[in-house]
């Protein structure tokens, strides 16, 4: 099997988890209702499969959880930014701690920045952009952590063989 399909069938998978994952464990932080599980699945895709792919699957996993109906516009800037920027991250240190701080920098900063004129341009919030940084930070501390912890204890049986033998098969 290609490289590029394992990377879509792991996306594919990634997303589901993340539409049924962010209808189940959501919660409402200040102004914005947060998923942490798309938190833990940007880390998890940003490690395995790198930042384009990761910000493909926080792309897809947000039009469907708006299109089903269990996700806000707010759920776009709430997770691109942390995926790629974490993806990024990865891929230039190869370290689980500076990508989980990429995540939580892109999405609980950045994404919560991003959010306040997507905030007031589609749903005529007039509110403070103070409030969407503690929120959306939050979210993605617990996310994080959990994605952190789940990395953490895969690493060495899991997910470092598999990332050796796909930079391996890319090479040839």
């Amino acid at each position: 099997m290609s490289n590029s399909v394992r990377r879509l069938t792991l996306a594919s998978l990634l997303v589901a988890l993340g539409v049924i994952g962010g209808s189940l464990f959501s919660f409402t932080i200040g102004v914005a209702k947060v998923a942490p599980m798309q938190h833990l699945i940007n880390l998890v895709s940003a490690v395995l499969l790198g930042p384009w792919w990761a910000l493909g699957q926080a792309l897809a996993t947000s039009v469907l959880r708006n299109v089903m109906g269990t996700g806000t516009v707010l759920a776009f800037p709430g997770s691109l930014f942390g995926a790629f920027i974490a993806g990024w991250v990865f891929r230039w240190t190869g370290s689980l701690i500076s990508t989980a701080v990429g995540e939580l920098v892109g999405d609980g900063i950045i994404g919560a920045l991003a959010a306040y004129p997507v905030a007031a341009w589609f749903l005529g919030s007039k509110g403070a952009l103070w409030l969407f940084i503690p929120s959306f930070f939050m979210s993605a501390l617990v996310g994080t952590i959990i994605g952190y912890g789940l990395l953490r204890a895969l690493w060495r049986p899991v997910i470092r063989p598999q990332l050796d033998k796909w930079r391996r098969t890319r090479a040839e």
